[in-house]
């Protein structure tokens, strides 16, 4: 027998070697039935490797109009009528024993959304999928030979250690007693309904050749890769009501042997299918999976369930586990769901999902890039660098493509007409990975002990504990151990086939074997008496222990009944005190709830003034924004209109220059008139002339103003007339003529007498009369110059000043007589010439007659205080 030596084993090397060998990814297609019996199908089954592809009617694949048929070849096909324990037997079959033989893994599955990737994966009662059944062919192979709980415990760097069964004991007390008593007896409790009976008996699968030196656990744990961010889905999360905490990712780490691994993911210690299917499932209801135009239960992120088998061998014995970490072998086999890529328009994603089905399509299309470039390596001879780090999905596995185990990957299709565009992209993808080559992981050392150490120990426990009970009881483990070297120190029998008469060499030989077995038999007889002898004396000392036990334990339950009547009384107090610290539970939930549904307000709250705040701030930027566009259109139009305003004022000052000058040749030639008048011997004067008839208001036709001076009229000046206003006798008047309102002319200026003559009222003026009147000159409408007198009454106010109540307005024109009126005027009853003056302004006023044009007995209001303001309209 073989033993292992004292000595340190050499570590193993940082990196796995490789063989030069290589196999091609295993590419499998499987083809789920159609959801309607008359559905157009796109895909047609023709052997049990091939597929064809045919586009739909409406659907042109070429320039030419014509419709394309394609096909697509596989290393197996598996069509609507396929079972998923004959798609186990072809596809995962091979990936569980190479786990068991201490080689690595990987099976995805990968196609379109509602392609049935989920439900190859996971099955359905009855129908379980590959990974219940890989799961039920590992503990069918390794079951009998499983280690005791935690006697293999992971580190935090993706390793594997090996601990004594007394320190697992110790660990599985301390974990036990720290779990709740819920969670404690998980194992123990019926499994879900959704996941019972996925496997019938009838379907178990075992590997051959299972090493039996060996023992064995086994260990799962459960991810999903969301938006390309890593999460636990076996992570076990306290519940906060007030504030609750969103799943924190992972990172990926890489370890001393250069396997990428997820840094402090929950790996989980199963001992029966039923217990790690439970353990998934238990993560399959955290998944993140949404409702979908196209799939009701779409998956909206990856997922990786990893089976890792922990294996190590016994030691010479046959009995415990060698205490030696580098012996200890780590296989691990992953199953990949990948999520569905998608289109958004035909999902009728939204929001969250838009960004989910980006991601998607994202991740899938950086493994396609990543597979692209492994096969232009490898038929190209280039050296391109994989981008494998550019996504989660591709980073984890990178080990696998470059040769860490086997990869397998399963394509599912819908047959549907309308998936035809994407299924024909995955048919694609397939047909590349297919060209892909892995390299072959050679296989792991032998330890270099004895094989069949674990039977020969049990059949020699048997055989000892058989012959003890004949003899009357067991012994101690050091009897059976020097039993068990005795027994196999005996030395071997030689041959004793005599073929020669004169053989004198056989017979000694044999003699003396048989003296030397006799000779170790005594000795072994010896030591049996010796250890009998030995045992009578250990069961005399055990009986005398036994006794004292005894009375030790009378005095003990006595002690346990006055312990009890303690544990009662508190046990009173605690319900005393769980009843009260119920209440306070109860007070304090309703607290929190208050607490968070004033939390939920207040946050609302900040978030509507935020949203205020940000209006209001956008509002007044648009306000600063429209005042200074308002400020410069401002100032461009009131500069315009003051150029405007500049001409206007240009062009009325010449119009009425020119106008005065008229004027003023009128008012010469009047005053020429009334000096010949005055002169004695004056001529006749001329014939009367019939006066044009003015045009209507209807009939004028309105002429365009003009810059240069207007013609002189042809009629005979008038002189201006100074008339005097009708005042009662005893009244006393202001009269107001602003000097600024006289550059016109002084025709038809009145006199008033009893009057104040002021330029400007002011309140000592209107304190000391009682009328007002305002003279202002203006140009008519016809051109000529008309005085208005605005009339009015000083009244006293309570406040002890004055105001003016206007009650008249009086227009004052001038207008041209005839020369028949003139005559016929100075024809009757002409005065003596003593008198000729007066004659002579009798003729002057004959000639011209002032017309009072309007006495508009208007009254403007009492009350209403003049100010002294005036408003007047500049030539």
């Amino acid at each position: 027998m073989i033993r292992q030596g004292k000595g340190k084993t050499p570590r193993r090397p940082p990196k796995k070697p490789f063989s030069n060998e290589k196999d091609p990814v295993g590419v499998y297609c499987r083809v789920r039935p159609l959801g309607v019996e008359n559905e157009e199908c796109c895909i047609e089954v023709i052997s049990n490797t091939t597929i064809q592809l045919h586009a739909p009617e409406g659907f042109k694949t070429n320039r030419n109009g014509e419709y394309k048929e394609t096909q697509y070849s596989f290393k197996n096909v598996f069509g609507v009528s396929v079972s998923q324990i004959e798609l186990f037997e072809h596809v995962a079959k091979p990936l569980v024993d190479d786990v068991i033989h201490g080689k690595n893994g990987l099976l995805f599955t990968y196609g379109v959304t509602g392609s049935g990737k989920t439900f190859t994966m996971t099955g359905s009662p009855g129908q379980g999928g590959l990974l219940p059944r890989s799961l039920d062919m590992i503990f069918n192979s390794v079951g009998p030979y499983q280690a005791k709980r935690y006697v293999f415990k992971t580190d935090d760097k993706n390793g594997m250690e090996v601990q004594s069964e007394v320190d697992a004991l110790l660990e599985r007390q301390r974990r036990e007693n720290n779990l709740p008593v819920s969670k404690a007896t998980s194992s123990r409790q019926k499994l879900d309904p959704e996941i019972a009976d996925m496997i019938t008996l009838e379907e178990a699968y075992k590997a051959d050749g299972v090493d039996d030196d060996s023992c064995y656990s086994v260990f799962v744990s459960y991810i999903e890769i969301y938006n390309n961010y890593i999460y636990d889905l076996l992570e076990e999360i306290q519940e906060d009501a007030i504030k609750p905490k969103p799943p924190q990712s992972k990172i990926l780490r890489e370890d001393q042997n250069h396997n990428m691994y997820v840094a402090g993911c929950m790996e989980v210690e199963v001992k029966s299918a039923e217990e790690a299917f439970q353990v998934f499932w238990r993560g399959q209801k955290k998944r993140k999976v949404a409702n979908t135009r196209l799939n009701r239960e779409s998956s909206r992120s990856h997922s990786v369930f990893i089976i890792k088998l922990a294996q190590a061998p016994l030691d010479a014995d046959g009995d415990n586990i060698l205490q030696d970490k580098n012996q200890v072998t780590v296989s691990q086999l992953c199953l990949v769901d990948l999520a569905g890529s998608e289109r958004t328009g035909r999902t009728g994603a939204e929001g969250t999902r838009i960004r989910e089905a980006g991601n998607i399509n994202q991740s899938l299309l950086n493994l396609r890039t990543c597979i692209e470039i492994l096969r232009e390596n490898q038929m190209c001879g280039t050296n391109k660098m994989v981008p494998y780090r550019d996504s989660k999905i591709t980073h984890l596995f990178k080990n696998y493509f470059d040769g860490e185990g086997k990869v397998r990957m399963i394509v599912c299709v819908n047959p549907k007409a309308d998936d035809y565009e994407e299924t024909l992209l995955v048919m694609r993808f397939a047909e590349m990975t297919q060209e892909v080559e892995v390299a072959r992981p050679v296989d792991r050392p032998i330890c270099g002990f004895t094989p069949g150490r674990r039977h020969r120990n049990q059949a020699f426990k048997e055989e000892l504990s058989r012959k003890l009970e004949e003899r009357g009881g067991p012994v101690e483990r050091a009897m059976v151990s020097g039993f068990n070297q005795l027994a196999h120190s005996l030395p071997p029998l030689p041959s004793a086939e005599v073929t020669d008469p004169h053989d004198d060499t056989t017979l000694p030989r044999l003699i003396e074997a048989l003296q030397n077995r006799h000779r170790i038999r005594q000795m072994m007889t010896e030591e049996y008496n010796k250890t009998a002898n030995m045992m009578k004396s250990m069961l005399q000392e055990l009986d005398n222990n036994l006794i004292s036990k005894d009375n030790y334990i009378h005095e003990q339950n006595a002690k346990l009944e006055e312990k009890d009547k303690i544990i009662q009384n508190n046990r009173a107090d605690l319900e005393r005190l769980e009843k009260k610290t119920k209440m306070q539970e109860h007070k304090i939930d309703i607290l929190q709830k208050t607490t968070k549904i004033y939390e939920d307000d207040k946050r609302s709250l900040q978030q509507e003034l935020e949203t205020r705040e940000q209006r209001l701030h956008r509002e007044l930027s648009e306000k600063r924004r429209m005042e200074q566009r308002m400020h410069g259109v401002v100032s461009d139009t009131q500069f315009k209109w003051e150029k405007e305003c500049e001409r206007r004022v240009n062009a009325m000052q010449l119009e009425m220059q020119n106008k005065l000058w008229v004027k003023d040749e009128k008012l010469k030639q009047l005053k020429a008139i009334v000096t010949e008048s005055k002169t004695p011997g004056r001529p006749d004067p001329p014939p009367r002339q019939t006066q044009p008839k003015r045009p209507s208001k209807e009939d004028r036709i309105p002429a365009k103003r003009s810059a240069s001076p207007s013609p002189l009229p042809t009629t005979t000046p008038v002189r201006p007339l100074h008339r005097r206003s009708r005042s009662a006798g005893g009244e006393k008047w202001v009269d107001h003529k602003p000097s600024s309102s006289l550059d016109l002319g002084t025709v038809l200026q009145p006199v008033i007498h009893n009057a104040i003559q002021v330029s400007a009222p002011s309140e000592k003026a209107l304190s000391k009369c009682d009328r007002y009147v305002l003279t202002h000159q203006e140009v008519a409408s016809d051109g000529e110059i008309q005085t208005k007198l605005i009339k009015g009454e000083v009244i006293k106010t309570r406040g002890g000043g004055q105001s003016v109540q206007f009650t008249d307005i009086e227009t004052l024109k001038q207008e041209l007589t005839t020369v028949p009126s003139l005559k016929r005027k100075s024809s009757e009853g002409a005065p003596a010439n003593g008198d000729r003056s007066d004659g002579a302004w009798t003729d002057v006023e004959t000639r011209c007659s002032v017309a009072v044009g309007m006495r508009a007995g208007s009254n403007m209001g009492p009350g209403l205080e003049h100010h002294g303001i005036t408003k007047r309209r500049k030539p």
